[in-house]
């Protein structure tokens, strides 16, 4: 260090001041001005780009939120849907049901109706028969009774035996 301090010169040291100041006055001129201006550039260049990331990503969110929104209510609505089909198809097999029972019952009085009367026609048959059947009974028991005249008259004595005029 002493060794600087005694080889100093002035004039030399003027002269470097002097060529440092312009050589600063000239960066500044001329380098300084465009190299702060594309590092505030790019500043804002970055700024802008993190700006429109921030708002891509908020898009991306509301985004998503709608996509979930949507995926919610067309769940539901597929729910529903669902329900509703369920509903009918319910519907539908109680309907059937009831129409089946209706019918099935309709044929069941439609059968018994048939039954009784039949079973009156054949009660009506059995009375004709048996009816026939006594007749003939009768007329032969009769014929039996009064083939002889003595059977004939004595029946009659009998007869007018119950018979009182009054």
């Amino acid at each position: 260090m002493e060794k600087l301090i005694n080889d100093f010169s002035f004039g030399l040291f003027f002269w470097q001041a002097v060529i440092f100041i312009g050589l600063v006055l000239l960066l500044k001129k001329y380098a300084w001005k465009p190299i702060l201006k594309a590092v505030s550039d790019r500043e804002e260049g970055i700024k802008s780009a993190l700006e429109s990331a921030e708002a891509a990503r908020k898009e991306m969110q509301n985004l998503q939120a709608d996509n979930e929104r949507i995926i919610n209510e067309a769940r539901a609505e597929r729910d529903t849907m669902l329900k509703e089909a369920r509903q009918m198809k319910d519907a539908m097999i109680a309907e059937a049901k009831s129409e089946a029972q209706a019918e099935a019952d309709k044929i069941v009085a439609q059968a018994n109706a048939s039954i009784e009367n039949e079973k009156k026609a054949a009660l009506a048959e059995l009375k004709n028969q048996v009816a026939e059947l006594s007749v003939e009974i009768a007329e032969k028991v009769v014929r039996n009774e009064l083939s002889s005249k003595d059977k004939q008259m004595q029946l009659v004595e009998t007869m007018l035996g119950d018979v009182t005029i009054n």
